[in-house]
């Protein structure tokens, strides 16, 4: 991955420092406001847009973007800026957990930079977000303060809601950056720094959300599952559907066709199917091998979706032609 990475943005100057942000918006159904949010991206200079993924039932979208460090803080800064002004919290219904309007803004190492870089520019990115923008920051994974913020599970325990209430009872969450109050609409902004994860949906052929609950905890590593497989079940489509929403935070460990055969295994234990599966956002090519190396078809995942192609595609095209 970072040997293919390092060869498609190398230069006569030597290969390029590259970041990759993928922010998490609170905003999956108004496709006016999504546009506005990849707008931005696209009116700073330096920051590729790549991919963005719009989705109802969880009222959630994802954007990705590459860079040089300095243009990917600034596109990440105006892209919090801009979230708190078109998303109101209070308004806000959805599957997905959230605690802001822009509600999570990983910095993820692609090239010539570690992860102790991105946390550097997180830090950064953080306290001109408190700063300028006066709305809270939790850092998480590589960039967090305090070992009980590491995971993001455990800083958006109870959402927009529960986090007001701890922020405003509770002098411990007290935010890394920004006040000590959260903000009234925009909520409050997770920012980290971490390796690549894939973002992995799989529906099933139920509307028991017990069962893709069941399914979730037996795939996940912390319930005795699979090393790097975080998970939960979901209710989608008006109730009509379950889904098992998961990250996969080590693809090598693993990769998607084993982590999907899993999940089959235990759909069937609960008397049911895969009905179909889903990337959010962009997939490393590694995470789509097999146990044998070679490059598994997957249902539901484009050819378009693997990192390393679209990467190497927006570097060839002219700056006009990014949005595609």
């Amino acid at each position: 991955m970072a040997q293919a990475l390092r060869s498609s943005t190398a230069s006569d100057a030597g290969p390029a420092r590259l970041v990759e942000c993928v922010p998490n918006f609170s905003e999956g159904r108004r496709r006016e406001v999504v546009d506005a949010l990849v707008k931005v991206v696209a009116s700073t200079p330096g920051a590729l847009f790549l991919d963005r993924h719009m989705d109802a039932d969880h009222n959630r979208c994802v954007l990705t973007f590459v860079g040089e460090p300095t243009p990917v803080a600034e596109a990440a800064f105006r892209l919090v800026a801009c979230a708190s002004e078109l998303i109101d919290l209070n308004q806000h219904q959805g599957e997905h957990p959230r605690m802001g309007a822009a509600d999570v803004v990983p910095l993820v190492p692609l090239a010539g930079v570690t992860l102790e870089d991105c946390a550097e520019m997180a830090r950064h990115l953080g306290q001109r977000v408190g700063d300028e923008l006066g709305i809270p920051v939790f850092l998480y994974e590589a960039a967090a303060s305090l070992p009980e913020r590491a995971r993001l599970a455990d800083v958006r325990r109870g959402g927009f809601e529960g986090l007001r209430e701890r922020m405003g009872s509770d002098k411990a969450w007290h935010p890394d950056f920004g006040p000590t109050r959260i903000h009234p609409s925009a909520g409050a902004t997770a920012l980290g720094a971490r390796p690549l994860l894939v973002a992995f949906n799989v529906d099933l052929d139920t509307s028991d959300v017990r069962v893709a609950r069941a399914v979730a905890k037996a795939v996940r590593e912390r319930d005795g599952g699979l090393k790097g497989v975080r998970a939960l079940g979901f209710a989608i489509d008006s109730g009509k559907r379950a889904q098992v929403s998961m990250n996969l935070v080590d693809v090598e460990a693993a990769p998607i066709p084993l982590v999907l055969g899993r999940v089959r295994e235990e759909a069937a234990r609960h008397s049911t199917r895969v009905l179909g599966c889903e990337i959010v956002g962009l997939v490393p090519e590694a995470a789509l091998r097999d146990a044998t190396g070679r490059t598994a078809e997957i249902e539901g995942v484009r050819p378009d979706q693997v990192l390393e192609h679209r990467l190497s595609q927006a570097l060839a095209l002219p700056s006009s032609e990014q949005l595609g």
